[in-house]
């Protein structure tokens, strides 16, 4: 049974839900937090609340105790798997009379009801045990483990062997017994003695016999019937010894069977392996690696590549630029001489510069002939005109200058978008800027290219690597999908290899466990074997209903026989016969009654003794081993429940009184595991309960501990509820170790 999560109102818990594991569980919280609240709640929801135990001195009963804090009615919710069923139970109060009485188990997901499992029976359907058997031996509670030295140990042992708890043992018992026999009879004095005086005068007057001859018959003749049906009664159980045996011997075949057909599966498949070469996990892990990183080192190419495709676009970018400068094509030194110069020569429209020279001339002509004519003086005449010829071409000259500065304005224009030298300036100094730009950009491409390529070299060399090596195996594996899709294949091929070989191996372990308590072989003589009519339960509760009867019969005849010996006047004391009869047949019932549980009780200690004590001697050698760290290899257990431990160094057996008293503690907790493993069912591994139970434990075997209940809880889950840190430091780095810090509940309002 696994318990997966329990929502819980009960006591100090409000709502509270706590989530679980496989494995082991360790649940740490501070005291009075509700550990040992969440252990009660587990008990009650497979077994119920006992609303019949009334409040003791000083101990209140279950359901005054662990009534809720917050003044509503207990309720919860356990989540479990046992076998292939996922379950969910419910437990509600309807009546404060019945705390928790509506009980509900479902299929968990479908909400379909659980058919024959009840309120009363959840417990022993989930688990295979009764509450009291689950408690005593699964549930170990706080300040459970530890004991006094020698006999305190011995005696919590031989209380827990003989009488399932620890509080009470054998002799306790029998002495109670004695105690209860002797009030009834003890040499002449108690109540049967002075009853059996009396009836023995009364009887010594009794005159018929014969009514008591006809009961002697009788009860004679009906014991008959009973010892012939004792006797078919023990054949038929003889009967039901044969067939276990034979049931036993067909099991041992077919694990044996079982066994040999899982070592050749593993088998067939390691010849596979062999004849296709599939390498080994390592080599298989070390090229799956390197695919990892060539993936990788191909991711950072592309980044590589993508960065290269980034500059390219930037140096296109920035040639673009430079060839819409009116700079381009020109170096920085040749933009900056431009821009100082930036139009040396600029054409000056001629036609208006001549058509003004020529027309200055004939003006100067003009003048000077007027001159002459009306002087008559020619020397005035030329100087006339060559002074208007200069003052023209003064003129003339000063309005060419004019012109050809203007074309010089409009050329800039055109060229530059600006006459203005500074702006020409500005566009110089861009210019230079962006020659820097695109240099840059270009020796960024030139980086970025080496760089992409030197990774996609890396890469080609690094997938040949591994081809090369893929191919020794898988030839077929053409590039690096296909060489991973082989090595998927190899390893898978692998752990295939791995399962059969361990399912190969537990097989075997099972058939040479079961070969050990195999029993002789079949005579082959022998009749064959049929199914038995009913189960030895039904046989053995016949049997034992027969034999009691049988019991009762022959203390009548013993108490006719006794009244017939001493048979009076019937007439006259009859009634106090009669009367007599009756109370001496009720204490002689109840003192057959407790020598009856007397005799069982000593007979049952005597086979216990015999068969458990052993076993759990053994097993619990096994588990102190451990927790000693191979200090002590045997823990023995006599007839009388002495316990001796036997050192690893000398092999001689110690008297428990010896050890110390960590050692102590260490041997009666593997006293308590050992008898969980015994009482418990095999094939429903049930959960272990530890409610700080290693709270006396120094930090060394507290280590060891931990380290066999991990170990342990591979097969059954484990819950240990601490109030210590030092139980989550030991596994913080274990995950298969489910580690939770519970919260303190709301207090009590």
């Amino acid at each position: 049974m696994l318990i997966r999560r329990m929502t819980a109102t009960f006591g100090k818990l409000r709502e509270q839900t706590l989530e679980l594991q496989e494995g082991l569980n360790i649940l740490q919280a501070p005291n009075e937090t509700g550990k040992s609240t969440w252990c009660a709640f587990l008990l009650a929801m497979l077994y119920g609340v006992n609303t019949k135990e009334r409040d003791r001195s000083g101990v209140l009963a279950d359901k005054n105790h662990y009534a809720p804090w917050s003044g509503g009615s207990m309720s919860g919710r356990l989540d479990c798997r046992t076998g292939e069923d996922a379950l969910t139970l419910f437990r509600t109060t309807r009546r404060q009379t019945a705390p928790m009485g509506d009980f509900q188990a479902l299929y968990t997901g479908t909400a379909d009801p659980v058919p024959g499992l009840t309120g009363a029976n959840c417990g022993e359907m989930l688990l295979g045990v009764s509450r009291e058997v689950y408690a005593r031996s699964a549930f170990i509670r706080q300040g459970g483990v530890a004991v006094t030295q020698d006999p305190g140990l011995e005696r919590r042992i031989a209380a827990l062997v003989t009488s399932g708890e620890e509080d009470t043992s054998y002799t306790e018992a029998v002495e109670a017994l004695k105690k209860q026999l002797n009030r009834r009879r003890h040499n002449k004095t108690g109540q049967l003695p002075t009853l059996e005086a009396e009836l023995q005068e009364t009887e010594a007057l009794l005159a018929s016999q014969a009514e008591l001859f006809r009961q002697r018959e009788s009860l004679l003749f009906r014991s008959a019937e009973l010892e012939a049906r004792e006797t078919s009664l023990k054949e038929e159980l003889s009967a039901l010894d044969r067939w276990d045996r034979h049931q036993k011997r067909q099991e041992l075949q077919r694990v044996e069977e079982a066994a040999l057909q899982a070592e050749e599966q593993a088998a067939a498949l390691r010849r596979r392996l062999e004849e296709e070469g599939i390498p080994e996990n390592d080599l298989t892990g070390r090229l799956r690696g390197a695919i990892v990183n060539l993936n990788t080192l191909r991711k950072n190419a592309e980044k590589a590549q993508g960065k290269y495709d980034e500059a390219k676009a930037a140096l296109a970018q920035a040639e673009e630029a430079l060839s819409a400068s009116p700079f381009a094509g020109q170096t920085a030194e040749e933009a900056r001489r431009t821009a100082v110069d930036p139009l040396p020569t600029a054409k000056r429209p001629l036609a208006p510069l001549l058509l003004t020279a020529l027309a200055c001339l004939c003006a100067a002509l003009g003048a000077g002939y007027g001159v002459y004519v009306s002087t008559s003086k020619l020397y005035a005449a030329l100087g006339t005109a060559a002074g208007l010829l200069i003052l023209t071409a003064l003129v003339s000259l000063l309005l060419w200058r004019r012109a050809g500065n203007k074309a010089r304005a409009a050329a800039l224009t055109a060229r530059y978008q600006t006459a203005d030298p500074a702006a020409i300036t500005a566009l110089a100094d861009a210019y230079v800027t962006l020659l820097a730009n695109r240099d840059a950009t270009k020796q960024e491409a030139a980086a970025q290219a080496a760089a992409a390529q030197g990774l996609w070299q890396s890469v080609d060399v690094n997938a040949d690597g591994i081809l090369e090596e893929v191919r020794r195996f898988a030839p077929a594996a053409y590039d690096i999908p296909s060489a991973d899709a082989a090595l998927r294949a190899s390893a898978l091929l692998r752990k295939e290899l791995r399962e059969a070989e361990k399912v190969a191996h537990e097989a075997r372990l099972r058939a040479e466990f079961q070969s050990g308590d195999a029993p002789a072989p079949e005579n082959p003589d022998a009749p064959s074997l049929t199914p038995p009519p009913r189960s030895r339960e039904a046989a053995a509760e016949e049997l034992a209903a027969v034999q009691a009867d049988l019991t009762l019969l022959r203390s009548n005849l013993d108490r006719v026989a006794g009244r017939l010996a001493a048979a009076g006047d019937p007439l006259t004391l009859q009634a106090a016969a009669e009367r007599l009869t009756d109370e001496i047949a009720a204490l002689e019932g109840e003192y057959a009654a407790i020598e009856l549980a007397m005799s069982t009780l000593a007979h049952a200690n005597t086979q216990l003794q015999g068969r458990f004590s052993p076993a759990l001697g053994t097993r619990a050698a096994e588990i102190f081993g451990r927790l000693t760290g191979g200090a002590y290899t045997g823990v023995i257990l006599d007839k009388a429940l002495h316990v001796s431990a036997e050192s690893a160094d000398t092999g001689v057996p110690r008297d428990a009184g010896y050890l110390s008293a960590g050692a102590a503690d260490q041997l009666y907790l593997a006293v308590r595991l050992a008898v969980c493993d015994l009482v418990l069912p095999s094939e429903n591994a049930v959960p272990i309960v530890l409610d700080d139970a290693l709270a006396s434990f120094d930090d060394a075997r507290c280590a060891a501990a931990l380290d066999y209940l991990r170990k342990e809880a591979e097969t059954r889950q484990i819950l240990l509820f601490t109030c210590h840190s030092r139980e989550a430091a030991h596994f913080q780095n274990d995950p298969a170790v489910s580690i939770q810090h519970l919260t303190a509940p709301a207090e009590r309002v």
